[in-house]
C-alpha cells in the first residue's frame, strides 16, 4: 500500500512526512486552497528532500501550457490534475500526469482506465475530508486506484480486502489547516502499511 501525504506547506513537515514513510508528498498549487504553496517555495522544500520520495503537484483549472510550466519551475515528479478533464487532455500533457476523478456515483470511478486518484465530490477542489461509499469499489479491480477522501488513521482498516494502489490524506493528519500532526501522520502511515 503506497501512502501519500498531501497539503504540504513547509519543510519540516515534509520531512517528518518522508522518516516516517510516506512514499509521496503532495503539494497543492490552488491559490484558493489553505494548503497553497507557490511553485518557488515547493521548489526550496523539493531541492533538500531525500531521493527516492516521489513529489506530486495538484493543479486546479489550469490550461495544458501552465500546467507543464508549473511542473518545470516546482520541480514536482508527477502533476494530479485535480479538475474535470478527459483522457485526451492527459495524454496530451508533456509531463507524467494523475487524473482525479471527483465521484459522484459509482459510475464515475471508471471514467480513467489505468492509474487514477479516486475522492469524494464536493463542489469546492482540493479535497473535503468527505468519505466515498467503498461499496462502489466492490468487485471493482482497485490495483491502479488510490483512494483520497476523509481518511485518517482510525478509519483506513475500513479498506480492508480492496486491493488499492495507494492512500491519499491531508486534512486527516493534521494540527491545523496546513500543518501536520506528526502523529496522526506516523500513524497513518503505519495503520496503511498493515493494510
Amino acid at each position: 500500500m503506497r501512502v501519500k501525504i498531501c497539503g504540504i506547506t513547509n519543510y519540516d513537515d515534509a520531512m517528518y512526512a518522508c522518516e516516517a514513510g510516506a512514499d509521496a508528498l503532495g503539494f497543492v498549487f490552488y491559490a484558493k486552497s489553505p494548503r497553497y504553496i507557490s511553485y518557488e517555495d515547493c521548489a526550496q522544500i523539493i531541492e533538500k528532500l531525500p531521493p527516492f520520495i516521489t513529489k506530486v503537484g495538484l493543479f486546479v483549472n489550469k490550461s495544458k501550457t501552465e500546467i507543464e510550466e508549473g511542473f518545470s519551475l516546482s520541480g514536482v515528479d508527477l502533476a494530479q490534475i485535480h479538475f474535470d478533464v478527459s483522457q485526451e487532455f492527459i495524454d496530451s500533457l508533456e509531463c507524467k500526469a494523475l487524473p482525479v476523478i471527483r465521484a459522484k456515483q459509482r459510475e464515475d470511478i471508471f471514467n480513467f482506465s489505468g492509474y487514477r486518484l479516486v475522492d469524494a465530490y464536493c463542489e469546492a477542489y482540493g479535497g473535503s475530508g468527505k468519505q466515498l461509499n467503498l461499496e462502489w469499489f466492490d468487485g471493482v479491480d482497485c490495483s491502479q486506484i488510490i483512494i483520497a477522501g476523509g481518511l485518517t488513521p482510525g478509519n483506513l482498516d475500513s479498506l480492508k480486502g480492496y486491493g488499492f494502489y495507494g492512500v491519499d490524506v491531508s486534512s486527516g493528519v493534521e494540527a491545523s489547516k496546513g500543518k501536520k500532526d506528526y502523529q496522526k501522520v506516523k500513524e497513518f502511515i503505519e495503520n496503511a502499511r498493515s493494510l
